[in-house]
């Protein structure tokens, strides 16, 4: 993370030594150190309207506000990833800063420039270090400081390699202008477009499920998208299906009505890059036709003109739950192993059934159970539906034949006419 200086080394010395003094109750003299150099730039106007693979020259012009020579001078030129540098000098030392909490990535020169920079001069290097766009450049920032001492580098550098080019040195600036601080913040906005978009999602079950939801938010590019410090990107609305309610939100994610506001990790977004959104639902109930979305809110975005993929659907397929449940049938005669169940038709107040086929359906009568007034027969009958009580003995007959000498089945039969 850069931190521009506000206060060179000598200068904190010397404040803590005055501090100590006056504790112990006694007035500071003046020191050399009140006489240490004080550098500042002035200001770097922004830089708009860059093309991709373009470049540009930050005029940097800084002073030495104090009232003593500083012997050396760094300078410091700190871009965000959608920035790099055409040409580094070889008095210049150039190392990249992954993104890490809450810090974007950035590419970082260092340049030392060995020569005395009196009080109340202007100075310039003599040739400006060039920037240059890249193809994924959208809204950046080059931030240039200036030290009296070589600047740290940060926890999550790589180690500095020294440039190619031909040195600099600092030469007198006749640039008109107040020297204001010892950092500066140069806007960079490029020509380029990033299309943000998201994706919906298909689920399935039956109710009383519970189901993963998971949907996503992208910039599909080419430019990456970085907004300004405190402004959150555009937000996304996740609005569940009827009939399901949310077991477990998304973290980045919180109640808005009927749907869900959900934010992003940082306050930029590469290109390519995004956030996936994970929720359970419990399907309660079927609902008819029901579906969902997923939806970029309706913050300004003119660096995305494509708006066709800005929604998308959240489908729900409700199966039905457990089985289905059919009629009763009628019950045959208890063990009963007649022929393949014919169904008998409706006799005058007549009995039914074959003889013994399971579960098939009579008439309006007996299914085959035993009667307690049926006159009983020897040997088997196969079912005659409204016959007389002559054609019982043919029945026995063929009864016989079929049963092929085996251990016949008595069944009693209803006579016609009998109570």
């Amino acid at each position: 993370m850069l931190i521009p200086p506000h206060r060179t080394a000598r200068t904190v010395a010397a404040a803590l030594s005055a501090a100590g003094l006056v504790v112990l109750g006694i007035s500071p003299v003046a020191s050399a150190d009140e006489t240490a150099p004080e550098l500042a730039l002035q200001s770097i106007a922004p830089v708009d309207g860059v093309k991709p693979g373009s470049t540009f020259d930050p005029p940097v012009v800084l002073t030495n506000k104090g009232t003593a020579t500083a012997d050396k001078v760094w300078v410091m030129y700190s871009a965000t990833r959608g920035l790099d540098y055409a040409q580094i000098p070889s008095n210049c030392q150039a190392h990249q800063v992954t993104a890490y909490d809450e810090m974007t990535a950035k590419s970082n020169v260092v340049c030392e420039f060995d020569q005395a920079v009196e009080p109340g001069t202007a100075y310039t290097p003599e040739k400006p270090l060039t920037i240059k766009a890249l193809p994924h450049a959208l809204n950046d920032v080059v931030r240039v400081s200036v030290w009296d001492y070589a600047p740290g580098l940060d926890d999550a550098a790589t180690p500095p390699v020294a440039g190619t080019a031909p040195a600099v040195k600092l030469v007198e600036s006749q640039a008109g202008g107040q020297a204001e601080e010892e950092a500066v913040d140069v806007p960079v906005t490029s020509v380029n477009t990033a299309d943000f978009q998201v994706e919906g999602a298909a689920l399935a079950g039956s109710p009383g499920d519970t189901v993963t939801l998971t949907t996503r938010f992208t910039n599909a590019g080419p430019a990456w998208v970085l907004t300004d410090e405190g402004d959150p990107l555009p937000k996304v609305l996740i609005t569940p299906p009827a009939g399901t309610s949310v077991v477990k939100a998304d973290g980045f994610c919180e109640p808005a009505g009927k749907a869900y506001e959900c934010g992003t990790s940082q306050r930029w977004v590469d290109e390519g890059k995004g956030e996936t959104y994970t929720f359970k639902l419990k399907i309660d109930k079927r609902v008819e036709g029901a579906k969902g979305s997923v939806a970029l809110s309706s913050d300004a975005r003119p660096f995305d003109p494509d708006k066709s993929n800005d929604k998308a659907d959240i489908t729900l397929d409700v199966k039905s739950g457990g089985s289905s449940t059919g009629s009763t049938g009628s019950t045959g005669s208890t063990g009963s192993t007649g022929s393949t169940g014919t169904t008998g038709s409706t006799g005058s107040t007549g009995s039914t059934g074959s003889t013994g086929s399971t579960g098939s359906t009579g008439s309006t009568g007996s299914t085959g159970s035993t009667g307690a007034n049926e006159p009983t027969t020897n040997g088997s009958q196969l079912a005659a539906t409204g016959s007389s009580s002559a054609t019982a003995v043919a029945g026995t007959a063929a009864a016989v034949a079929l049963a092929g000498g085996g251990t016949l089945l008595l069944v009693r039969r209803r006579t016609q006419g009998q109570g």
